[in-house]
């Protein structure tokens, strides 16, 4: 499947780990166009591969696009699926051509795999609803953040997970953490950005999948409750997290000293 917004020559990729869930289909158009919307320009093209369904891009055809973005998924960013451990395979091959990567929560912790780090169940459990990330303090100038006038030393997410990183790539710099999470953002070099929350997700998105994670029996009703309450009158900071994403995939630019 293209997305095609009358191209500008930009061309990305979706490594789409997860199905489109019924309803962000019926409502938005399902996981691409949100992904496209969120962090794409005007003019540029998206192609998906439904990664967890086998579809991967041609190997010959991976310098024709600018970057990827490799979603969320419920599977575990530490399992042994032939799918997981060929997206390994792949984004290992991205990374030695310094193509743009953006890791989204399961893309974030498998990225981090694929390039060597060590992921595994969270030892705190769920994290889920608006989480305040706050950036490192002694992190190097990074021009897709400091584009931003007055950048805030902490800005709000949408997360949803349950497995975390616990140890980086070599080489791998972590530039921003929460209380719950020691790694909610990492980057290496100016190519690789890695990020734990979800900068493309609106309440209405989280608060369907916390009724999803529900039916399966995979939270408690009184835990899904205290979610939805505490978040009610809490809104991410979904513009400046897209303003990054758009900034990180659109522009190639070194790493400030």
């Amino acid at each position: 499947m293209v997305m095609n917004n009358n191209g500008n020559g930009r061309r990305y990729g979706l490594l789409q780990a997860a199905k489109d869930p019924e309803y962000v289909k019926k409502m938005y158009g399902g996981y691409l166009k949100v992904y496209a919307e969120a962090f794409g320009e005007e003019g540029a093209s998206w192609d998906l591969f439904r990664v967890c369904e086998g579809e991967f891009p041609e190997i010959s055809e991976l310098h024709k696009y600018d970057g990827f973005v490799v979603s969320g998924s419920s599977n575990d960013a530490f399992g042994n699926d032939y799918w997981i451990l060929k997206l390994c395979f792949i984004l290992q091959i991205l990374d030695a051509m310094e193509k743009k990567i953006l890791g989204i929560c399961f893309g974030h912790q498998v990225l981090c795999r694929a390039l060597g780090g060590r992921v595994g169940r969270a030892k705190r459990g769920w994290d889920i609803g608006i989480t305040q990330v706050s950036f490192a303090k002694d992190r190097a100038p990074l021009w897709y953040l400091d584009d931003h006038h007055n950048m805030p030393s902490s800005l709000s997410i949408i997360e949803i997970h349950q497995d975390e990183i616990f140890e980086v790539p070599v080489g791998a710099n972590v530039i921003a953490s929460s209380d719950k999470t020691g790694v909610e953002i990492f980057v290496i070099e100016d190519h690789i950005l890695g990020i734990q929350g979800h900068p493309e997700y609106n309440k209405d998105i989280l608060f369907n999948l916390i009724d999803r994670l529900l039916g399966m029996d995979k939270i408690e009703k009184r835990f899904a409750e205290e979610v939805k309450c505490r978040v009610e009158f809490v809104e991410p900071d979904r513009k400046c997290w897209e303003k990054i994403c758009r900034n990180f995939l659109r522009v190639h630019h070194k790493i400030c000293d």
